[in-house]
C-alpha cells in the first residue's frame, strides 16, 4: 500500500498503533522498518517536519482489518485517530 502527501502523520501513527498486526515502512531498496516502533515514528516525524508532510510512504500491512483501518483514515481526509 502506498500513501501519498500525508499531512497528519501523528494521526496516521495513532491509527498504526491501534493495528493488531505488523505495519512496516518499506524503502525503495526493500528495507523494512517497523512503524509500531516509537523510534521509527520519531524518525519519520523528523522527516515530516522538514517539509510539513510526508510525500510518499510505502507500507506493508499484514492484517486485512488493519489495512482497511488505514485506508479509512486516508479516505476520510486523515481526520481519524
Amino acid at each position: 500500500m502506498t500513501l501519498e502527501n500525508v499531512s497528519n502523520i501523528v494521526g496516521l501513527f495513532n491509527v498504526i498503533n491501534s493495528c493488531k498486526g505488523k505495519v512496516e515502512l518499506v524503502s525503495e531498496e526493500g528495507d523494512r522498518i517497523n512503524l509500531k516502533s516509537r523510534l521509527a515514528q520519531y524518525l519519520a516525524l523528523a522527516g515530516a517536519f522538514s517539509q510539513g508532510y510526508v510525500r510518499t510512504l510505502k507500507l506493508q500491512v499484514d492484517d486485512p482489518e488493519d489495512r482497511e483501518k488505514i485506508l479509512e483514515f486516508v479516505v476520510r481526509g486523515e481526520s481519524l485517530g
